[in-house]
């Protein structure tokens, strides 16, 4: 079973990004100022949940966080190209390190990222064309 020191820093620092960013692309996507708190607490519940409850050790440590891996004012370009190459290097090194986790990896980000997409009730345009970017980069 994988663990947190089968992967190099780089790599750990892309799955937990990868699962962060997913939920603030979705966030970013639709940017109503009053919906962002909801959203970041959606993010952060499923997460609590996730690291309590996760399929597996691995999937709960890597939703064991404390922050998001973006900074205040990072604009929702930069919150898409970081997210998807932090996507692409977290796939490339679960499916080299440990491969029978790919699936949970790709529930943990989606359940995230669907979360915050459904925090206000509704899903928004925005926020659906946002989460078919991260479907895309789960099934690269």
């Amino acid at each position: 079973m994988a663990t947190k020191s089968d992967f190099t820093d780089e790599e750990w620092k892309a799955l937990q990004k990868g699962v962060t960013g997913a939920g603030m692309l979705v966030s970013v996507s639709d940017r109503d100022f009053t919906d962002s708190f909801g959203e970041a607490s959606a993010l952060a519940r499923s997460l609590t949940t996730q690291h309590q409850q996760g399929a597996s050790e691995l999937m709960r440590e890597i939703a064991q966080l404390h922050g998001t891996g973006f900074g205040l004012v990072a604009s929702s370009q930069e919150v898409e190209t970081d997210t998807l190459a932090a996507l692409g290097t977290a796939l490339s090194a679960i499916d080299a390190k440990a491969p029978e986790e790919a699936e949970n990896y790709r529930r943990l980000v989606l359940g995230v990222a669907d979360a915050v997409a459904e925090a206000k009730g509704g899903i928004s345009e925005e926020e659906t064309a946002a989460l078919a970017k991260v479907k895309a980069a789960l099934q690269a």
